[in-house]
């Protein structure tokens, strides 16, 4: 039996090239907040540092910063002479007064963190398989073991080559089961808008099944047998690499990797563990594609008659942050590269697909109060087919969003001017 469920994209390759250009009526701008934008960057190579974290201290507003390293952190009047804590894996973390922020772009440096392992006092695991088997063993301890409704941003963009041809975006609550339950987490969808630009889809329409459940299935903590099960766990070699820090606490860095023998693809990648509390603090992974046919058949649900369709690139990354010595899901993506083979054509079609979600606020659901079923947004949602359209840079109001990186904010730039042109030419 190979293992194959709940964490992987699930793709429709449709013939057809309808185009969609529904409007989303635009929420009115919520009043009574701050925007804060910049970039960060590491202090000595000024090279941009992606997936940073922000946190207002004491409380649990939070966002990330984008492929570009930039950021915008939206933070309610009430709570502009709060502190900023900027959180990156390797780097020494910053504590900044909000006061320090300038509303029209602040550049943050941080200084690379590495801490010899014989210079800390700490006891070592005698390997490394015993480190992550006792690390998920304490997911009950180290875990929230609250329920939680958060607040999230979620995305997903598909690329042609280079170029933007999809774009969806979406608010949603999501209803966070604790980590010593067996209880799958539950979402609604608040906001949603999209474009998808099927003229530049080469004659197919490509959709994605699952929307934000995509997402928070590679939290490893609360669905560690989507990877490893006890089934596959004896699969995998273990090994110590160079340790780092994050948050000034060591980190030990455990590196994956099926072993030789095992011929079924399963995955490569690393753990990120606290090596006082053995606690995992993030986890970048990717699966062996060692099997064309097998990885198409995981990933592709319907697809042209006249095409084969592989995936060449599968990868996750979850990144977890702390509050009051509990740890919970604060941000995941997952990456997916894929090939067309036409019949008959000289040239391939080459794809990307991503989706990430952040976790920009929450509160412990102390009632643990759900969502209706017909309330929840069902693990087949096809997110572009249920959001309608573009609207107004207003459209989010107070809520914290990753920014868009350049190439997705020159797509949304294009889809309004658009918009702008079709509202004056019904005018």
């Amino acid at each position: 039996m190979i293992q194959y469920s709940g964490i992987f994209l699930i793709l429709f390759f449709l013939l057809g090239t309808t185009v969609s250009s529904g409007q989303q009526t635009a929420a009115s701008a919520d009043s009574g907040f701050r925007s804060y934008q910049g970039v960060i960057r590491d202090s000595d190579s000024r090279e941009v540092l992606v997936f940073a974290t922000l946190t207002l201290q004491d409380q649990n507003i939070s966002t990330v910063s984008n492929a570009d390293g930039a950021f915008l952190l939206k933070i309610p009047e009430n709570l502009v002479d709060g502190t900023v804590q900027v959180s990156f894996l390797g780097y020494k973390s910053r504590v900044i007064p909000l006061s320090q922020f300038s509303e029209s772009g602040t550049e943050i440096l941080l200084d690379v963190s590495v801490t010899p392992l014989q210079a800390v006092d700490v006891v070592v695991p005698r390997d490394a398989r015993t480190l992550v088997h006792e690390t998920f063993g304490n997911r009950g301890i180290n875990y929230m073991q609250d329920p939680l409704e958060m607040t999230a941003f979620y995305r997903e963009t598909i690329k042609r080559r280079r170029q933007n041809v999809s774009l969806s975006e979406a608010v949603v609550t999501v209803h966070k089961a604790p980590y010593n339950s067996a209880r799958h987490d539950i979402a609604e969808l608040y906001k949603a808008r999209k474009s998808t630009d099927y003229s530049k889809l080469d004659t197919v329409a490509l959709k994605l099944q699952g929307g934000p459940y995509n997402a928070l299935y590679v939290d490893l903590m609360k669905y560690p047998d989507y990877i490893f099960s006890s089934d596959y766990f004896e699969d995998y070699n273990f090994t110590f690499e160079r340790n780092t820090r994050i948050n000034d606490r060591l980190i030990f860095v455990i590196a994956f990797k099926q072993k030789e023998e095992i011929i079924e693809p399963l995955y490569t990648g690393k753990l990120y563990i606290d090596a006082e509390r053995k606690i995992l603090t993030s986890a970048i992974f990717s699966l062996n594609i060692t099997d064309r046919e097998l990885a198409s058949r995981m990933f592709v649900r319907k697809k042209p008659a006249n095409a084969n369709v592989y995936p060449t690139k599968v990868s996750y990354r979850v990144d977890y942050r702390e509050k009051e010595g509990r740890w919970y899901y604060g941000y995941s993506n997952a990456i997916l590269e894929f090939k067309i083979e036409w019949d008959k054509r000289l040239f391939n079609s080459v794809y990307s697909l991503t989706c990430e979600m952040a976790v920009t606020d929450w509160e412990k659901n102390i009632g643990g109060k759900l969502p209706k079923s017909n309330e929840r947004i069902r693990s087949s949602i096809i997110l572009s087919d249920a959001a309608k359209g573009f609207s107004d840079p207003e459209f989010w109001g107070a809520y914290n969003i990753i920014e868009p990186d350049k190439s997705i904010e020159s797509a949304i730039k294009k889809i309004q001017r658009q918009i702008r042109r079709e509202e004056r030419k019904s005018d």
